[in-house]
């Protein structure tokens, strides 16, 4: 008899948070370089300043984005990658990879 496969809760826990609508994009970014709110949302298409204020606020309370504010005038705040979210640059990166190699561009 074949065995029904089980999923593990903390994978399913990880693929739904990485995998909501943007934070890829935010995670991606974020990897390259520590950003502005506003660089952020001009970055990702179609992200609206809500979206991008709940998808940041949730991957601070995940300790895997940090909010720095910089005490000049006027205020200003950047947003980068804690060390735990730094690891997840090889999983990015192969997801990175593997979408040239697999997906066609937009636009062709």
């Amino acid at each position: 008899m074949k065995q029904t496969p089980v999923l593990c809760a903390q994978f399913h826990e990880a693929v739904e948070l990485i995998g909501r609508r943007w934070t890829g994009a935010i995670i991606f970014l974020l990897l390259r370089s520590r950003c502005r709110f506003a660089t952020l949302r001009d970055a990702i298409p179609d992200i609206t300043d809500r979206m991008l204020s709940e998808r940041l606020q949730e991957l601070e309370r995940k300790r895997i984005v940090e909010r720095k504010v910089i005490p000049e005038t006027p205020v200003r705040v950047e947003y980068a990658l804690t060390k735990k979210g730094r690891s997840l640059a090889s999983a990015v990166n192969a997801i990175a990879d593997w979408a040239h190699k697999n997906i066609e561009r937009q636009g062709r």
